[in-house]
């Protein structure tokens, strides 16, 4: 059967400019966490908990990591889980204060972030990097920039 040509209408600029957002953000998440389970067994949430850990010198605490992902809590707390079982991050207490859980990756847990980064890179090459110059991606900068100003909670 044919796809129907659908479109949204008339919508606004602002309005198309939203729902735009949220196409791209959608289709490329889609496209992202497919190649990272697919080539590492990696849903992209663990991936972007990672993401945050390997540039931290320190542990990182559990809810600074729910602060900073776009996780709850509980699935921060649900994805360290599920890394650790895999030998990938360690908890450990903080110094000062026995019942905060501090996160940090292991060794192996840098090598799959390597190997998982590379291949997020490659899944958005065609459909992103190879698409958008220079000026593009300072645009797109400028807007979250003027989005996280204001970010809603």
């Amino acid at each position: 059967m044919p796809r129907a040509d659908m479109n949204l209408g008339d919508l606004a600029a602002r309005d198309h400019a939203f729902y735009g957002l949220v196409w791209a953000g959608t289709t490329l998440t889609a496209r992202v966490d497919r190649a990272l389970v697919r080539a590492h067994d990696l849903p992209l949430s663990w991936f972007e908990v990672m993401l945050w850990l390997h540039s931290q010198s320190e542990p990182v605490a559990a809810s600074d990591l729910g602060a900073k992902t776009l996780l709850s809590r509980s699935q921060v707390s649900r994805v360290a889980d599920a890394l650790q079982a895999r030998g990938l991050v360690e908890r450990s207490t903080a110094p000062s204060d026995a019942r905060s859980v501090r996160i940090t990756l292991t060794p192996a847990g840098h090598e799959v972030f390597a190997a998982a980064d590379a291949t997020r890179r490659q899944a958005l090459a065609e459909v992103f990097n190879d698409l958008l110059d220079d000026d593009d991606i300072q645009s797109l900068e400028a807007v979250w920039k003027k989005l996280k100003q204001h970010r809603a909670d």
